[in-house]
């Protein structure tokens, strides 16, 4: 096995982009304590150059980090952006070392066809093309070896860059941000419960005719092997020029995907990226990875829909309630209302009852940046915040989605989309449709 993939290729790696962000961390201690002056923008590219020396998941990292509002300032934002999950691919003799530990040394034998050149590369694993014995096109997920300890490392790396924040900018106290990423990133080396995921999704997506999830086949998958139906399908940025009606019904198709499960079991995917999803020849949404995937329990849904109301009939009392039920603290009146900010651009689409596009208002950037950053300067002038762990994906995902509604032009009557989710909507019926969803699943019942 080649230097650069071994454990020890790794570990120099890891060494060197510590050393690197180490050196800024000392820059910025320049800054604060002899008052040289650095240029955030420079910083930011520099500290690109050093994660860029890693080829794992710390590009899994900064593509989260990279689509969570405020959690980084919009100059390192562009820059992590840049940073590719880009991972080399697994060789031919590297994949089968990798297929006799996960299904034994017969592993050929269990499949009709196996294509031992990688279909697909990403952060944590790569994909192959495969027939089961039965005739069915599988596509297989193999994990890159050793990903636990490179999770844990890159974690370690995180932490670092948001100290380096923090003494910057105090608006938003990472803390939440950092363990909730912590928490969905290690979920995600765990191929068996992201198989437990996908039965879950198909459970309770089983009666939208336009949303398809992929069928595991548990003999053919392990903790770091999942062997499931391949689903055929375009990439979205294959249907920008569409027709408007075209683009529409792919935003609907992809509107229930995310929101079926959140408003009827309280269960969101909490990774709206483009490679995530595929649209089929009907428009219908394919659904490919639930590596991350969030339960929240039925109080954080009922904030959301309360929060909506608050907002629609200007019910301050109510908004506070919302916020609370989240589990934001010590919530002054001038917080409050700039929270109140960012509720009512996320809620804006929902809250007309006309077809309109996700975002009216121009903007030069990512969905939702301008909002977010005037936001930023108010709660930083106010003495910061600190968002619920719960708050983070459930945000992520918002606006993830929104930027692919704005990237579509999707012009949709939003409010009654969501009226139509949330209609007759009750907390302890929500509970008793989880509890069923995840029992069926095979997953823990009970959410904290």
């Amino acid at each position: 096995m080649a230097e650069e993939d071994s454990t020890l290729g790794r570990v120099r790696r890891y060494a060197k982009v510590g050393a690197s962000v180490g050196g800024l961390a000392a820059k910025l201690g320049a800054e604060r304590v002899l008052g040289v002056k650095l240029d955030r923008g420079k910083h930011a590219a520099e500290l690109r150059a050093a994660l860029g020396g890693l080829k794992g998941p710390l590009m899994k990292v900064a593509q989260i980090m990279s689509t969570i509002p405020d959690a980084l300032p919009k100059e390192y934002v562009q820059e992590l952006t840049q940073l590719q999950a880009n991972a080399p691919a697994m060789g031919p003799a590297f994949v089968k070392r990798r297929m006799v530990a996960e299904l034994g040394p017969q592993w050929q034998a269990k499949y009709k066809s196996f294509d031992l050149a990688a279909a697909a590369a990403a952060s944590l694993g790569q994909v192959h093309r495969a027939t089961a014995m039965d005739g069915r096109a599988l596509a297989v997920k193999l994990q890159y070896p050793d990903m636990a300890s490179a999770v844990e490392a890159d974690l370690r790396q995180l932490k670092l860059i948001f100290a380096i924040y923090r003494r910057m900018d105090a608006a938003i106290d990472t803390t939440h941000i950092h363990a909730e990423i912590a928490a969905r990133l290690r979920e995600e080396l765990d191929y068996e419960r992201e198989a437990l995921h996908m039965r879950l999704y198909a459970g309770m997506l089983k009666g939208e005719a336009h949303v398809h999830v992929p069928e595991v086949l548990p003999e053919l998958s392990t903790g770091r092997l999942l062997s499931m139906t391949w689903l055929d399908g375009r990439r979205l940025l294959d249907y920008a020029d569409a027709a408007q009606e075209t683009r529409n019904t792919i935003a609907m198709n992809l509107f229930r995907a995310w929101y079926v499960p959140f408003y009827q079991c309280g269960v969101i995917h909490g990774d709206p990226h483009l490679g995530n999803y595929t649209v089929r020849d009907d428009l219908g949404i394919n659904l490919l990875d639930f590596g991350c995937v969030r339960i929240f329990p039925s109080r954080f849904v009922g904030g959301v829909i309360d929060l909506y109301r608050a907002i629609s009939g200007n019910d301050r009392a109510l908004a506070v309630h919302a916020y609370e039920t989240w589990g934001f603290t010590g919530l002054s009146n001038e917080v409050i209302d700039t929270l109140n900010l960012w509720a009512e651009f996320v809620y804006a689409p929902l809250l007309e009852d006309r077809p309109r596009r996700i975002q009216e208002m121009e903007s030069s950037g990512l969905y939702g940046r301008e909002v977010a950053e005037q936001v930023h300067r108010k709660l930083k002038e106010l003495g910061g915040v600190t968002p619920p762990r719960e708050f983070v994906f459930m945000d992520r995902a918002a606006i993830g989605l929104g930027g692919v509604f704005l990237h579509l032009k999707a012009e949709i009557n939003w409010h009654r989309l969501f009226h139509d989710l949330i209609a007759g909507f009750d907390v302890k019926t929500l509970e008793k449709r989880q509890k069923a969803a995840l029992t069926s699943a095979g997953l823990p019942a009970e959410i904290a």
